[in-house]
């Protein structure tokens, strides 16, 4: 196995994130997004510098593999003490143990900033993010049957939930 490491984003990195994300609209089902997304639409979901709400470059190898990022589950106070998590990795960089490495990573940084809910919310065709939640610990809290389409295919969002 590589060494993984993790750098906070930059706007800097924005351009990067666009470019791996556009692979995930373009090939799969992992995003609802269907369309070229913008930088500053990614700035809607993406934070850089804020306090709680981080987002990180992931590193195989001292090459970046990928990003992940905690975003509102609700922009309410109430909520405050919950994220959603997300990670997307480059299709090159798959089955090296990043995916494992980045939940860690992200429930170690969840910790510092009190959050103690995580949420991940999954197309229901996407077993490897199932697999990856599920080993990390996280139960399946909610199932939406055929909320999205893409692909001509209706598709099932999941989330998965874990207090840390």
């Amino acid at each position: 196995m590589g060494k993984i490491t993790f750098r906070e984003m930059t706007e800097y990195d924005l351009h990067f994130v666009k470019e791996v994300y556009e692979y995930y609209i373009a090939n799969s089902t992992a995003t609802f997004h269907i369309g070229e997304i913008t930088i500053d639409e990614i700035k809607e979901f993406i934070h850089v510098n804020h306090p709680k709400y981080k987002s990180f470059i992931i590193f195989y190898n001292n090459v970046p593999a990928g990003y992940c990022y905690f975003t509102y589950y609700k922009k309410r106070q109430a909520y405050d003490r919950t994220a959603e998590i997300t990670l997307y990795l480059k299709h090159d960089f798959f089955r090296k143990g990043i995916g494992l490495a980045t939940m860690q990573f992200l429930e170690v940084e969840a910790r510092k900033v009190t959050l103690k809910n995580l949420l991940g919310v999954i197309s229901g065709d996407n077993m490897e993010s199932i697999q990856l939640f599920e080993k990390m610990g996280y139960s399946k809290c909610a199932h939406f049957k055929n909320v999205g389409e893409k692909f001509n295919r209706l598709l099932d969002v999941v989330v998965y939930q874990k207090e840390i």
